[in-house]
């Protein structure tokens, strides 16, 4: 087993949860994506179709920056890559990780939270955009997902 790292974005902190547990489930190190504006409540109401998270969804192109520079991978063979599920999808700041980020063969797996929505094309999306990464399907967790339960599902795929 090489070394791996749980990356992360979240909107409202149940991602970040379960992106703490898997990490310490499966002693990776961890890395959050973060916007280099954060969002605020008015961006996230998907029921305003002018919010920004709306707009952003809403053009496949968006990439939205980052605020931190994302770490050098060559050393992970795993990468699990999580998210918030908007609009049956990563979101558009994944787009940025995965494009931004130098994958070389390591694995991807996405791992997201939902409040109902499944993956939807996240995984395809994913590939698209690193085509030298290897992304696996991923699979949705509540948020009361626990450490063992993570530990579970990751350690067939490590």
């Amino acid at each position: 087993m090489g070394k791996i790292l749980v990356t992360y974005f979240s909107a409202s902190g149940i991602t970040k949860t379960v992106a703490q547990r898997l990490a310490n489930a499966v002693k990776a190190d961890i890395f959050e994506i973060r916007p280099k504006t954060p969002y605020t409540q008015a961006d996230l109401n998907w029921q305003d179709k002018n919010s920004r998270s709306s707009v952003e969804m809403r053009d496949r192109a968006c990439r939205p920056p980052l605020a931190t520079p994302v770490p050098d991978l060559q050393n992970y063979k795993v990468i699990f890559v999580g998210f918030p599920v908007w609009w049956y999808r990563e979101p558009s700041i994944i787009d940025t990780f995965m494009q931004t980020a130098s994958f070389d063969g390591q694995t991807v797996i996405p791992f997201a939270t939902s409040g109902g929505s499944g993956l939807g094309e996240a995984a395809e999306n994913m590939q698209s955009l690193a085509p030298r990464a290897v992304v696996k399907s991923g699979k949705l967790f509540s948020p009361h997902t626990t450490e063992k339960e993570l530990a579970d599902w990751a350690q067939p795929i490590l």
